[in-house]
């Protein structure tokens, strides 16, 4: 008797628990969030100069600046959880995290399992390999190994049924950083990254020994934030933060702090 008891109250509790689980992942969160005042993002803090943390250990970029001051606007805070970025998808999904916001690219794929804010900042995938390689345009890695990050949207173009670039060998990096060692010591020969990783992580190196090679036939693609497709509440939220921040000149000002441009851009 005892042991049918137990039984019955295991099951209940699985199928609360299975309740609220499906409850999570179906419901707008953006209640949650304004009464907790806490907002979890997802990112990669190597990923110069979006999210990327420095030698004293603090967490700074694009983005981190510019998701403070969209949740300051609603005196919530942001809370970063660093995360495998091959892994950003699932985390989202789980409610490990509530939003990824670390130059997420808009792609044909992502858009299947999350909705997108509006675009933010402009961007492009380019190869950079060694000055003295010899090497001038995609075609010339025909016969040699490819670095690229997993889950990146690198991979995802590389990955594609596209005919710029085909490599002998496609190798694949947790962390940019790490390729960079490999091209330095000669085990890739090649890049494909983010134009705007690609230009900050290149002007501050003491010494610059890697060239950037781009191709025509690359489309450009757009950062934005990545979101439940189930909170469309947070998703607007964000959207009308963005605005703010061009009309009232503070995204102005993050790009020239970031960029050095004068550019208000705001995907349109």
């Amino acid at each position: 008797m005892m042991r049918a008891k137990l039984l019955l109250l295991i099951s209940i509790l699985l199928l609360l628990l299975t309740g609220c689980s499906r409850q999570s992942q179906t419901q707008d969160h953006w209640s949650e969030i304004k009464q907790s005042k806490r907002v979890v993002v997802g990112l990669d803090d190597s990923f110069v100069p979006m999210g990327f943390t420095k030698k004293d250990g603090q967490l700074t970029g694009y983005d981190v600046d510019i998701a403070k001051a969209v949740f300051a606007l609603y005196d919530i805070k942001v809370d970063f959880q660093t995360i495998d970025w091959s892994m950003n998808v699932t985390e989202l999904r789980n409610g490990t995290i509530d939003l990824i916001w670390n130059g997420f690219s808009i792609t044909p794929e992502r858009e299947k399992k999350v909705a997108f804010s509006q675009p933010y900042l402009k961007n492009r995938q380019i190869l950079v390999v060694l000055k003295n390689s010899g090497i001038k345009d995609f075609s010339q890695l025909k016969n040699r190994a490819l670095g690229i990050q997993t889950g990146s949207t690198a991979q995802q173009w590389y990955e594609s049924d596209q005919k710029a670039l085909h490599a002998k060998q496609e190798i694949l990096y947790d962390q940019l950083p790490n390729s960079f060692l490999d091209l330095k010591a000669g085990r890739i020969q090649g890049i494909l990254l983010d134009e705007i990783y690609a230009d900050y992580y290149l002007a501050h190196l003491p010494k610059n020994d890697y060239q950037v090679i781009v191709d025509k036939k690359t489309p450009a693609d757009y950062f934005a934030v990545g979101i439940r497709k189930t909170d469309p509440t947070l998703r607007k939220k964000i959207n009308q933060g963005l605005k703010k921040l061009q009309a009232n000149g503070e995204l102005r000002r993050l790009n020239q702090k970031w960029f050095g441009t004068d550019s208000n851009y705001l995907g349109e």
